[in-house]
């Protein structure tokens, strides 16, 4: 009998789901967590760069952030649960700062027995069947953030039949037999199941406090002794082993960045905001399903020693459906600081007066060899001193003017930015540093002279984050240059890590500000032109999290310019239009963000019906496809058959891939610029 052929009796079976029938011991808060959660509230009240004060309000904050960390797809609690549990919204406060946990863990084992018995229910479920059909007219909601707690559990086991059966239809549509698809299913909630039975105080006392900071600030953390080790875990496995930092995403674990120089990004296969839904090892032609999973067990199942090849199957950002998966392999490596080296080019651009040429730096970190420079090395390696030799070297070669390329760098060493800044400015202050107190300290550089200080370009996008901001905020004040791209993340906070007597706690305690006054923070770095954005502002960025500190601003210090690049923005703007409409990378560039932002507007459920499924998911990658292939024609390339393939042919593209586009015309801007603005004394060129 078909599973979804009964949907009524299963309906209907609403009494196996009992809060009653729970197999696990209560959860008690411990002496220690009890005195952590004291600790976490005097250092928050005294020690976070923003005023808390932890009362009735913001109790009500934290009571929905807790909900929303325990079900935040409302899928597991009933209305009459969360009622129960309604004195939290006046009292978090007093549990944090008495420690008084216990209401705290009643709430969460209330959810744990509602999530116990659901994984039961779903078990059950694929008990009583093995055919799978899907002819019915019903869509699944995909968001359901904002909806109403539900009444009753005959409307949550709809509600998972639904989830059920759109998670067998993703596989069929995939290719997967009903064996296979009844296999899959149930190691993923089996393995939930089991995940869940392991739930320890430590596990609970640390929702409680993701709640708590999260409330605050997006980048203030509790670390219990546990999330510790995983933190050092994440962080070793984006030096010694794939190079990608990963982060939960609902039942997914989504990649947050690359790590530069890394294996993920060497090998040209993941990018931010895929999703992993399973991970193998190269002896292994079993692949374990990860939806669900926790992190740090898919953080484990990755790692692995440098060498090894781990498979991953990966659903692209950009799939319209969870169905368009494709396994990919990489092969785990330790990044060293050559691989993050900067390094140089040029560019040369053909006018109708002849060959122009540009240099272009990469600069993946802001790196310094601390165990040189601590040594009392002299030739130690950092971000400065590499770009000065690179600057060196294309000066010799004669090129007009030189881009430099913070694409994707998140950051790093602010010591190395304020000396970067120094490069192409004669001394001044770079950035300001504001404290809790609203004491602000005033960093800069302080060597005269300069390397460089012919045109100047500074290539960012929504992935350029922290140093890189503050870099080009301040080639931006000083009208050293022209700011090109994409609106930086806006990471413009400073976070330290203090000791609790159990546990630590990451707090954001400062706030980076331009020498012009203007926060980094949420807004980010605002280019001089903007290039088309592929990386969704709504998924990545300070603006898409929960709680980021606002923009603001505080006084701009003294400070010279050194040119006035605005003077000449609405010229460049044309010609830039003008080259763009012409560029088949750019117009596929522009095109593929309109298309992403239109599908985001659009896409808010999913068909249970396979027919109409396909057909939706065919309509669209349809879509993806003609706007890849009228690219590639335009570059005189071989179309695609598969949208899937895009990834596998972009690295044959070596005559242009797409993201080569930007960085060469960021090179078109910047020779305008150096031709319109008559202060600069163009080198020799051949």
């Amino acid at each position: 009998m078909s599973l979804f052929a009964t949907l009524g009796r299963s309906v209907a079976l609403a009494g196996l789901l009992m809060v009653a029938n729970t197999a696990f011991a209560e959860l008690q808060p411990t002496e220690a967590q009890r005195q952590a959660a004291v600790e976490v509230a005097e250092s928050l009240r005294y020690g976070h760069y923003d005023e808390v004060s932890l009362d009735d309000a913001w109790s009500h904050r934290a009571f929905e952030r807790y909900l929303d960390i325990l079900d935040g797809q409302r899928a597991y609690l009933l209305r009459e649960d969360v009622e129960a549990f309604r004195d939290l919204e006046s009292t978090m406060d007093d549990a944090l700062i008495d420690g008084d946990l216990e209401r705290v863990f009643a709430l969460y084992q209330r959810h744990h027995e509602r999530a116990e018995s659901r994984f039961e229910w779903l078990l059950t479920r694929l008990d009583e069947a093995t055919t799978f059909r899907f002819d019915t007219d019903q869509r699944l909601e995909l968001e359901r953030e904002d909806a109403s707690w539900a009444d009753s559990q005959a409307e949550l086991d709809e509600l998972w039949l639904k989830r059920l059966k759109n998670a067998a239809l993703t596989q069929v549509i995939g290719g997967q037999d009903d064996d296979q698809v009844e296999a899959n299913l149930r190691q993923r909630y089996e393995g939930q199941l089991a995940s869940l039975r392991q739930t320890e105080p430590e596990d609970v006392f640390g929702l409680f406090m993701a709640a708590v900071t999260s409330s605050i600030d997006p980048h203030s953390e509790y670390l219990s002794p546990r999330q510790g080790e995983s933190f050092d875990i994440q962080m070793r496995l984006s030096l010694e082993g794939i190079g990608a930092l990963l982060e939960s995403d609902g039942e997914y674990v989504k990649v947050s960045s690359l790590v530069p120089g890394g294996p993920a990004e060497r090998a040209g296969v993941l990018e931010p905001a895929d999703r992993i839904i399973a991970v193998g090892q190269e002896d292994e032609e079993k692949m374990v399903n990860v939806v669900g999973m926790r992190l740090d067990n898919v953080v484990e199942l990755i790692r692995g020693p440098k060498g090894s090849v781990v498979r991953l199957d990966v659903v692209p950002a950009q799939a319209v459906d969870m169905t368009r998966s494709k396994v990919v392999e990489i092969t785990r490596d330790t990044v060293s600081l050559e691989d993050q080296a900067a390094k140089g080019e040029v560019i040369e651009i053909e006018r109708d007066d002849g060959v122009h040429r540009i240099g272009a730096i990469k600069i993946p970190t802001f790196y310094v060899d601390f165990d040189a420079w601590q040594a009392g090395e002299e030739d130690y390696r950092s971000t400065t001193r590499d770009v000065a030799r690179e600057i060196e070297r294309l000066k010799e070669e004669g090129v007009e003017g030189i881009v430099l390329d913070l694409r994707n760098n998140g950051g790093g060493a602010l010591q190395e930015a304020n000396s970067l800044i120094g490069l192409f400015i004669d001394r001044g202050p770079t950035v300001q540093v504001r404290d809790a107190r609203g004491r602000i300290s005033l960093y800069g550089d302080t060597e005269t002279g300069t390397v460089y200080d012919g045109p100047l370009g500074v290539l960012v996008n929504r992935l350029s984050a922290s140093a890189s901001e503050i870099f080009a905020g301040a080639i931006q004040d000083y009208g050293r240059g022209l700011v090109l791209g994409n609106p930086t993340f806006g990471k413009g906070t400073v976070q330290t890590l203090n000791e609790l007597s159990h546990g630590q706690i990451k707090l954001t305690r400062a706030k980076f500000y331009r020498i012009s006054g203007d926060s980094t923070q949420h807004r980010g770095v605002e280019p001089d032109i903007i290039f088309p954005n592929l990386v969704d502002p709504e998924i990545i960025g300070e603006s898409s999290l929960d709680n980021a500190l606002a923009w603001d601003t505080v006084r701009a210090v003294q400070y010279r310019t050194y040119g006035e690049p605005w003077k000449y923005l609405e010229t460049l703007k044309d010609r830039h239009r003008i080259r763009a409409d012409e560029l088949p990378n750019f117009r596929y560039l522009e095109r593929q963000a309109e298309l992403a932002k239109s599908r985001r507007e659009k896409t808010t459920s999913v068909s249970l019906n396979r027919e109409q499924r396909q057909r939706e998911v065919e309509a669209r990658e349809a879509e993806q496809l003609a706007l890849e292939n009228q690219r590639r024609r335009a570059l005189g390339l071989d179309p695609l058959e598969e949208w899937i393939d895009t990834r596998d042919e972009e690295s044959d593209d070596a005559d242009e891939p797409v993201d080569r586009a930007q960085v060469q015309e960021a090179a078109q801007i910047l020779l305008d610029y150096a031709q319109l603005d008559g202060s600069y004394r163009l080198a020799n060129r051949d």
